[in-house]
């Protein structure tokens, strides 16, 4: 009977170093290769700038750069997952897009006290797919600036 009440997401599955991170399919607009992004002075350091997206500004972020994780040139399979947040759309530059899957959102577990190098605060939490473990990342909080 429980299973009535369990409720499925459809993910966008990502690639950020050795791990998997996923975002609702709801907040995805699409998924770009990277293209020329113009640099943006006085910006964060995760701001790389702005792309014309279909006649369309977009900032871009490094996500590799706001989770705090080594970064690495772009390459082939470098995309730009472009997500709508409030009332705007950002690009997130990612490693690479693996695919689109469905979770139990009942599976997701709370982020556990050490998660390697990302900071716990952008993460909503973890889910285990066979033998697969995808970080929940939280937008909200990934995408909030505050300058210090």
């Amino acid at each position: 009977m429980t299973e009535l009440f369990e409720k499925e997401e459809k993910v966008i599955v990502f690639q950020l170093s050795d791990e998997e991170y996923a975002i609702p399919v709801s907040k995805v607009r699409s998924i770009e290769k990277l293209q020329h992004i113009t640099r943006v002075p006085r910006t964060a350091n995760f701001v790389k700038g702005v792309v014309n997206l279909r006649g369309l500004v977009t900032p871009i972020i490094d996500l590799r750069t706001r989770l705090n994780i080594e970064e690495v040139e772009y390459n082939e399979s470098t995309r730009v997952i472009i997500v709508t947040h409030r009332d705007y759309e950002v690009g997130l530059i990612v490693d690479a897009a693996n695919d689109v899957i469905d979770i139990n959102l009942s599976n997701v577990e709370p982020p556990p006290d050490v998660v390697g190098v990302v900071e716990v605060e952008y993460i909503d939490g973890v889910v285990k797919l066979d033998k697969r473990l995808l970080i929940i990342l939280n937008l909200d909080k990934a995408l909030k600036y505050d300058k210090k």
